[in-house]
């Protein structure tokens, strides 16, 4: 033991990829740093943070230079010089690990990419067999990371490789074909050796047969597991392959000596057993196992394909006025691009010339077609139905809506939920237990096992080997989440992370935002009045503020003056959250907003508009004002109707015990309509975005699980202070960027469907690691012999290696289960 630790120890301390230096030395660039001030923030900064020994910021060169000890200092130091309002910049990205066998592996893997210069963060999830990294470019590169993997015996698949050869999907078709092969022939050469042992134990030289029969399945369609177990073995790790080639390199040799030297037994009494039929057999459960599993893991994935497939291979463009067939990696944003009846969408863009129906179910789950008309936006991966049109392209690769969402189910599926850490901690000491208990279950039979306690010791030994198994551990979690955030993906709930997925089912408050929230987002002015002369100029000035707001008030008072006006130029603008928008023109300044943000630039308004303007909120609309500096211009009313589905959705969730609140920045009056009839008996009217995020802190505060639901640029501070924070699809990019789950069809009655995928989830998960845990609690002692002395039972090799494979690939079937569960019926 002591000559291994040495060993091992010799390892780590001599190559560069494995060993953890005790001290490193940091140059990052910071962006955002302005002045020697900023800089002097920042030094001083990092001057508190523990595990900094040195630091030093240049301002001329717009870096910090930091001297580092200990582990996690990096993401620290990241954390600390972002809450300042500067950027460290990193790479955030997924890379296929090649050549993981099992869950230890993803744990040294993980350990190993942790480990080097400039990594911040490493995830390495097995159920994918992704990793995910975030690292500074400056300090390391794929081919670096690359290498560090390739010394423990796996691998990193970067883009460079995949642009000049095969890609993941070939690499993965073609792993899988030759499991497959190497499947049926250990199976075919395991029958007879299966038959000759039981039956045939008494014929001639049956032992040397049994030999000539073993040695390709052990040794050629099992080479993968010593290839493997090498590999850990030179860099003083473990893994399945570790047992499997210990167990069954054990039971060879051993039956060899015994074939060679039977005398040896003989001579003493006792007869020569020979365990080649198990060894391959073994071989045979295990490569069927990990085939079915490579199946089964395959259908969990299922979801991205899905939406992969959505994207067509070739378009027609407008050439000249001349429609031409061309990839669809070539179009550029601006394209003109025809789309035939039952036709798939490449790219998002405007419709310029004639009209359809498209069916848009796959990117936001609303089932009946969607008109679309000039000046209509369309999506990537959506179909065309009757009807032909052009439209011009405006995102295209990976800018696209699908393209966004392709990527965040990606990431969702390869983040781990909070279990899995411990999960991760039991499986990265899991096979050197096992390997432990295995000695010891020989050393026991050795020493109690009376005449055959040597050939029961040794049966002990490869049985514990063979039958332990950290792949259901490993797989429990990850093929629910990915399970999961694929189904909810397939409905039109969007998952960014697993943390999400797993706490989404212990939601107690749901807080809603009123305006496009609740209400269906789409705004109309629906009367207006002038209190000052009404001129050409001031529409446009009005028009062209609103249209840099991205609100959707805003959008209705664009969307009213349009016709009327024209965009200006030498207008700048600045929002002010949570009252309205205010634009400058030369030296005059205008203000667009709500009563608050009238009343704060000290501008009174007459007893004569008044009147008008309360006869607006008597019936329950926003009123947007426009003002000078000086005086009241005009008063727009707005109305914006309720949701069909906000109103069942909001007594779902209050028959569920959930207590559901609305907040909004418009006046009582239509605060008060709108809760009346959505049936809301708690909400605050005139609120700012900071009072939304401290009324969230509040519920908090009193033991609440807070979801906050909003879509807009005034719902981001609620949204990142709520315990789970859900975007409307059709809301901001600010609010769909901080919240945690996208409900892309802006259908509330999708909150529920959220909490009852995370319950059904996480149901699986305990499921899975209950059952994975029991398995080899119940199944190492009865392998290790515990029985024999009671009922004279001890397990045979082949009927471990049997349920180890099972046992993994139970563990993906049971996950697969949520695959065929109708979402909309979850409860």
């Amino acid at each position: 033991m002591g000559a291994r630790f040495l060993l091992v120890s010799q390892i780590y301390l001599t190559n560069p990829y494995l060993m953890q230096p005790t001290k490193s030395t940091y140059y990052l660039p910071v962006s955002g740093m302005e002045s020697e001030h900023c800089a002097l923030i920042v030094d001083k900064t990092l001057q508190n943070i523990p595990g900094v020994i040195e630091h030093a910021v240049e301002f001329n060169n717009r870096r910090a230079v930091v001297t580092v000890e200990g582990t996690d200092v990096l993401s620290k130091i990241l954390e600390s010089v972002s809450g300042l309002g500067y950027t460290i910049p990193t790479v955030k990205k997924s890379y296929p690990v090649l050549n993981m066998s099992c869950a230890s592996c993803a744990s040294s893997a993980q350990t190993v990419l942790g480990r080097q210069p400039g990594v911040i963060e490493a995830s390495v999830n097995y159920g994918n067999g992704m990793a995910q990294l975030e690292y500074l470019s400056t300090m390391t590169s794929e081919a670096e990371l690359k290498a560090a993997l390739q010394v423990v015996g796996y691998d990193l698949m970067i883009e460079e490789e995949t642009a000049q050869g095969d890609t993941l999907e070939d690499l993965q078709r073609k792993k899988y074909e030759s499991l497959r092969k190497r499947t049926i022939w250990a199976i075919a050469l395991s029958l007879p050796l299966v038959v000759l042992g039981m039956f045939f134990m008494e014929m001639l030289y049956v032992n040397y047969i049994l030999w000539v029969l073993a040695t390709p399945v052990v040794f050629v369609l099992g080479r993968q597991f010593f290839v493997g177990a090498w590999k850990q073995a030179k860099h003083g790790s473990s893994n399945m392959d570790t047992l499997v080639a210990l167990s069954t390199g054990t039971a060879y040799l051993f039956s060899v000596f015994n074939t060679l030297f039977s005398d040896y037994w003989t001579s003493r009494g006792l007869e020569a057993h020979v365990y080649f039929e198990a060894s391959a057999v073994v071989i045979a459960f295990i490569l069927l196992g990990k085939l079915l599993e490579a199946r089964a893991k395959n259908n969990t994935s299922s979801a991205i394909k899905q939406l992969i497939g959505l994207q067509p291979k070739t378009v027609t463009v407008i050439n000249e006025g001349n429609p031409v067939e061309v990839p669809v990696a070539s179009v550029q944003p601006d394209t003109i691009l025809l789309v035939k009846p039952g036709e798939k969408i490449a790219v998002d863009g405007i419709v310029t010339e004639g009209s359809s129906f498209v069916d848009e179910s796959m990117i936001s789950g609303e089932p009946l077609p969607v008109e679309k008309q000039p000046g209509n936006a369309v999506f990537a991966g959506t179909i065309n139905h009757k009807g032909s049109f052009r439209f011009r392209a405006q995102k295209v690769g990976g800018e696209t809506v699908l393209a966004q969402i392709i990527k965040m189910v990606q990431d969702a599926q390869g983040s781990k939920a909070p279990v899995q850490k411990l999960v991760d901690k039991i499986a990265a000491v899991f096979v050197p237990v096992v390997m432990a208990i295995a000695v010891l279950s020989f050393g026991a039979w050795m020493i109690w096992g009376g005449e055959n306690g040597f050939t029961h010791g040794l049966l002990a030994m490869v049985t514990v080997l063979v039958i332990a198994c950290p792949c259901a551990l490993g797989l429990a979690t990850p093929t629910a989440i990915m399970v999961g955030v694929g189904r909810g993906a397939h409905n039109g709930i969007l998952i960014k992370d697993a943390e999400s997925l797993e706490k989404a089912r212990e939601i107690t408050a749901v807080v809603l935002d009123k305006t496009g929230t609740i209400t269906i987002g789409k705004p109309k002015v629906v009367a207006s009045k002038w209190f000052a002369d009404e001129s050409k100029e001031l529409h446009d000035v009005l028009y062209t503020i609103e249209k840099s707001s991205e609100h959707p008030l805003a959008d209705a008072m664009a969307g009213y003056h349009e016709k009327t006006a024209n965009l200006i130029e030498g207008v700048t603008v600045e929002i002010q959250a949570g009252r309205g928008i205010e634009g400058t023109l030369a030296d005059a300044v205008y203000c667009i907003g709500n009563e608050a943000m009238v009343t704060e630039k000290g501008i009174e308004i007459d007893k004569a508009d008044k009147i008008w303007i309360d006869e607006q909120y008597l019936k329950a609309y926003t009123v947007v004002y426009f003002a000078s500096m000086h005086k009241l211009i005009a008063a727009f009313a707005i109305a914006d109707a309720v949701k069909e589905s906000s109103l069942p959705a909001i007594k779902k969730l209050q028959k569920r015990g959930i207590d559901v609140y609305m907040l909004t920045g418009d006046n009582e009056q239509a605060a008060k309509a709108i809760a009346v009839q959505t049936g809301i008996s708690r909400y605050k009217a005139n609120f700012l975005p900071a009072e939304k995020a401290n009324f969230v802190k509040e519920l908090q505060g009193k033991g609440k699980i807070v979801a906050m639901v909003g879509d807009g640029i005034n719902d981001s501070a609620a949204l990142a202070q709520a315990d789970i924070s859900i975007a409307m699809g059709k809301g901001s990019d600010i609010a769909l960027d901080v919240a945690k789950i996208a409900l892309l069809s802006s259908d509330l009655s999708k909150i529920r469907q959220a909490m009852s995928l995370s319950r059904h989830t996480v149901l699986t998960i305990r499921q899975n690691l209950f059952w994975a845990f029991v398995y080899n609690l119940i199944g190492i002692p009865i392998a290790a012999g515990i029985l024999y002395p009671v009922s004279g039972f001890l397990l045979n090799p082949m009927i471990a290696g049997a349920a180890m494979a099972l046992s993994s690939v139970s563990v993906v079937t049971n996950s697969l289960r949520l695959k065929y569960k109708t979402i909309s019926k979850l409860k």
